[in-house]
């Protein structure tokens, strides 16, 4: 069964909203309507289903996935088909790292109005194999709100209970925002198959590169290090944990190689998607090792088939994050670390999502997260 709301009791927030009079009006949202075309619009206030809470959205970061189906989307986003999971069908609000105040909630749920959650955002059914296997992200009935169906970029959107959390008192909103995507790099960590004592590289240090890199040092107690180009992403890499840093302008094989007396690494997370990155971590890793493919290449990469058969290395992927095991432990950790507040780089208004957000994600201007507050009046 779906679990129906989380275990916590959270923050007790004295804000409660007469939610009939917020569902008789309109509200601001960005709506997608194809590549390049986002519009703020009024659109009408969801409704809550049954196991469903309406929340009045504080926080959304954006990120890489949503910057590319702006740019040359569709790709997730059901424009033209219903999605088989969710049915939507059409343009979309959209919007999967969200944060916000509860103000309705309907059925039996341990939630209460007023309450600050945040969004796991993956829905799963409960019922299926892979959801027995504890397998939720990879649920056979699996959709994402804000990539399948209406998400948090507007001034209310409607959420199952069960892929809520309440946030940690104290943790501001801006920090909570980020909660999602870490969930997502503590899956990544997860599934890397690290070991304590491993000696593991992360290609990459851009936001998700850093959120796997403080799953890392969360889960386990390894030799981690971080590549990308010098000067602040490796900077604070250093801050957050890794154990050193190389410059992505360098020769990368050879230091990692030369480092290792030529043996290579347990296990190479490719986290930029960078041309040539997944080669470099097939030429890095140990005989028997791992490579952990994060980064969605831009173009399609080569791969030594004979040289990667040889030498039994393990090839694996990752997607989402599991709800139940990652997204606590992630608003854990920005609760009591450094990471969200060396990872912010702006929080923007609804009206600014396109110009100071989605254009510069896709410019590759950023090297953190923005978020946008809804709530702030146009």
């Amino acid at each position: 069964m779906v679990p129906t709301a989380d275990e916590e009791t959270g923050d007790n927030h004295e804000a409660h909203h007469d939610w009939e009079s917020i569902m008789a009006e309109t509200m601001r949202a960005a709506v997608y309507h194809g590549a390049r075309d986002i519009r703020i619009e009024n659109v009408p206030v969801p409704v809550p289903g049954d196991g469903e809470v309406l929340i009045s959205v504080r926080r959304n970061g954006i990120c890489g996935t949503d910057a590319t189906e702006w740019a040359t989307g569709p790709v997730m986003v059901p424009l033209t088909h219903p999605h088989p999971a969710s049915g939507h069908q059409g343009p979309m609000i959209p919007g999967h790292e969200f944060v916000g105040e509860i103000v309705e909630v309907r059925g039996d749920l341990n939630l209460r109005a007023g309450q600050i959650v945040a969004a796991g955002a993956g829905v799963w059914c409960g019922a299926c194999d892979r959801c027995a296997q504890g397998r939720t992200n990879i649920c056979r009935r699996y959709y994402t709100l804000g990539l399948n169906a209406h998400g948090g970029l507007a001034e209310y959107v409607a959420a199952p209970a069960h892929t809520l959390r309440t946030v940690p008192e104290g943790l501001s909103l801006d920090h909570a925002g980020m909660a999602q995507p870490l969930a997502v790099g503590l899956h990544a960590a997860r599934r890397a198959g690290v070991r304590d004592g491993d000696r593991v590289v992360v290609i990459g240090a851009g936001a998700i590169g850093t959120f796997v890199l403080a799953g890392l040092n969360h889960l386990y107690e390894a030799d981690v290090t971080v590549i990308d180009m010098p000067g602040r992403k490796l900077a604070r890499a250093l801050e957050l944990g890794a154990t050193r840093t190389l410059s992505a302008r360098d020769d990368v094989v050879t230091a990692v190689l030369e480092a290792t007396a030529g043996v290579g690494v347990d296990v190479v997370i490719e986290a930029s998607g960078a041309p040539g990155q997944y080669a470099n971590a097939l030429a890095m890793v140990a005989v028997g090792g791992r490579v952990l493919a994060v980064g969605l290449p831009k173009e399609k990469p080569n791969v030594d088939m004979f040289a990667l058969a040889l030498r039994e290395i393990t090839i694996d992927s990752t997607v989402a994050h599991v709800c139940r095991d990652d997204l606590r432990p992630a608003l854990d950790i920005l609760a009591t670390g450094p990471l969200g507040g060396l990872l912010l780089d702006d929080v923007i208004p609804l009206e600014r999502l396109v110009d100071s957000g989605l254009e510069r994600l896709t410019s590759g201007s950023v090297d953190g997260k923005v978020l946008v507050d809804p709530s702030v009046p146009a």
